[in-house]
Formats: C-alpha cells, structure tokens, sequence
C-alpha cells in the first residue's frame, strides 16, 4: 500500500485508515453522517492525492486526446475542464476522467486511482500522433475543499477572486503562499466549493494553512466514505461501482458526454446503441420502504425475477431515505417505475426517480 503525502497526518487526527485503490486512505474521522453534514452545510477537505494525473502536451495532444476520448476535447478553451470517459473495443468503459486544457498544447488529464497503469497504457497504445506523454500522478497531491463556505473560508488564502472560478473552469496560480497551484471546480459533492493540485512537497504546508483559514467555518477533514454518501446523493457515477469495463456509457446515462461529431474508439458500436437503444440502463431509485439498498444487492420484479442489481446504495443522510443506483431492463427505466430491491429474504419496494436525489 502507498501512503498520500499527507497520510501521517490523517493517522495523527484519529482517522480509520483503510486500503483503497492501492494506498492507505482516511475513509472516516468522527462518522460518516457526521462529515456528510459538514461538507452539505459548511466546509470540509478530502486528501484525494491518490488519484492519477497525466500531463499531454505537444502539437499533437489533442489529436490524441480526441481519439481515446467520447466527449469532445475541441471544445474546451484554456482554463476550461471537462468530464468525459475513454471507451474500450468492447462497448464498455475503461475510465471516467477529466480533461484539464491548460493551453492549446497542453491538457492534464485526471484519472481515477485504481485504473493509473490500465489508463496510461490504453492511452500509450493509441498514441500513434507523437503526442508527449507524461504520468505526473507520484509528483502532486490533490485537495477537495467542498462545501458552501469553501469559497469564503479560503479566499485570504489567494488573491484569486474564487467566486469567479465557475463550474468546469480552473486557474493556475498563487494559493496558501505556493505557487504555480492549480485551483479549480469540478466537484464531486454537489456542494460546491474547488480542488487544489500542488506539489507533494508542499501539500503540508497547504493543508495547515487551509485548516487556519477556515478555523472559524467549522473546516474539518472528511474520509473517503461521506465522499461516497454525497456523491451519491447527486447520482455521480462511481468507477468500478457504476461504470466499467462492462458498462457503455449509453447504458450509464453517459449519452451527454458522448459525441458522434468526431471519431473516437469503437465509435460504431456506441453510436449504434445510440441509434437503437440497449438492452438495460442505469437507473436511480428511491425505497418505498423500510431498507437500506447495498452494492451487489439483486433488483427483482414484482414477480421476484432477478431483473439487475444494485450497482451503489445507501441510507441518505441528508434525506434519510435508502437510495441507489443500478441496471435493469430497459422497459423498467421511467421515471416511476417501481421495482424491488432483495434485501436477505424481504422484497423491498423502490420507486425509480429523477436524479439528482438530494436538492438543495
């Protein structure tokens, strides 16, 4: 197991440390509702270093990044970020990311931690353009300061105005006395608030200097499992959870960030999937019922008929309701739909709705 830069001090404030994606990760400090609750309604900070990040640059990295990517990377201007997925030859997803474009011959690409190696060597085998490649992900540790009081809280730390670094849009500047930090908001909570990439050497320094600002917002650390609990909230979708190596991004409701108006891996199949619709999709779903939903839990029929399973679930913290995520048939996909969810020996009546789950 790797340890983040930052992993003594997590041990040092009591945090339950626990494998994930090949490092020692705080999945909680004082509980899950308890942290959920901070980043909903004030300000919290996820160490999230342990996620890849590759730089591509040269005259040739869009190219590349167009080719191995659904979404389309020549839309972005410098400053920009974009979600996005790289398909496989199968249908299925080898990753979720996003896409960072710093000038036009340079973008940072953001990639989930458990598929650093698979990615880099997926992206390696199609760069037949020359594009320069490099894996920075051992060099940077990565900050999620999320919550409504982020920006408020960290504003003394920059002289960047952080009201004005919007959704999907980063800055590259001086923050907590460093510079050359990336500064940006793409979160993944659905409470706003941006991310901070610097060097492994400094991130000390940056965390103290955050917990100081934000002493009087209530900041506290916050483990990887509230980061689920809220992610979920909002319907992200979850790498290894929700998409996969199996998964299309049709079939995951991945269809907006999919474009047919450039070529890309096994765009064929996709489009036509597109075209004609697939067997199964993700859907959300809400209990009707008494029970909390659990990843790999079956999602039966009325019938009892297995129809899918539960690809994320939980007990909302915020709505105190059992929530999830899962694939059925594609006549169970509308909104209202009920279906049941096999929890031990009870079948549990869950109706499938609109995400986001949790509205402000």
């Amino acid at each position: 197991m790797k340890d983040t830069a930052l992993s003594k001090i997590h041990k040092a404030l009591g945090a339950k440390m626990v494998p994930f994606a090949g490092y020692n990760m705080p999945v909680q400090y004082e509980g899950v509702n308890i942290e959920h609750e901070t980043v909903r309604n004030g300000v919290g900070v996820f160490d999230v270093s342990h996620m890849g990040e590759f730089v591509i640059s040269g005259p040739n990295a869009l190219a590349l990044i167009q080719k191995v990517t659904t979404n389309d990377a020549s839309k972005l201007k410098d400053g920009k970020a974009q979600y996005s997925c790289m398909p496989n030859n199968d249908g299925g997803i080898i990753d979720d990311l996003i896409i960072y474009r710093v000038n036009e011959e340079k973008y940072i690409l953001v990639v989930n931690a458990s598929n650093i190696e698979k990615d880099w060597n997926w992206i390696s085998s199609h760069n037949d353009v020359g594009a320069e490649m490099r894996d920075v992900s051992d060099d940077y540790s990565l900050l999620a300061i999320q919550g409504p009081k982020a920006v408020e809280a960290m504003q003394s730390l920059t002289e960047v105005d952080l009201t004005n670094i919007k959704y999907y849009t980063f800055q590259i500047a001086t923050f907590a006395g460093v510079e050359n930090v990336i500064v940006s908001a793409t979160g993944y909570t659905g409470s706003g608030g941006f991310e901070i990439y610097c060097k492994n050497e400094v991130v000390e320094e940056v965390w103290n200097k955050v917990f100081e600002a934000g002493a009087d917002f209530g900041i506290k650390p916050i483990g990887l499992a509230a980061r689920d609990t809220l992610r979920l909230e909002m319907g992200y979708c979850l790498y290894g959870n929700d998409i996969d190596d199996t998964t299309s991004p049709i079939e995951a409701g991945l269809g907006w960030i999919t474009k047919f108006t450039k070529d890309f891996v096994n765009r064929e199949q996709i489009e036509s999937q597109k075209r004609t619709g697939t067997e199964r999709r993700l859907v959300a779903f809400e209990m009707q019922d008494r029970g909390i939903p659990r990843q790999g839990y079956d999602i039966v029929d009325g019938n009892g008929n297995i129809i899918g399973n539960v690809t994320s679930g939980t007990m909302s913290p915020s709505m105190k309701v059992g929530i999830g995520l899962g694939y059925v048939p594609t006549v169970f996909k509308d909104v209202g739909s009920n279906i049941y969810i096999q929890i031990r020996k009870n079948r549990v009546l869950a109706k499938v709705v609109k995400l986001p789950f949790y509205k402000k």
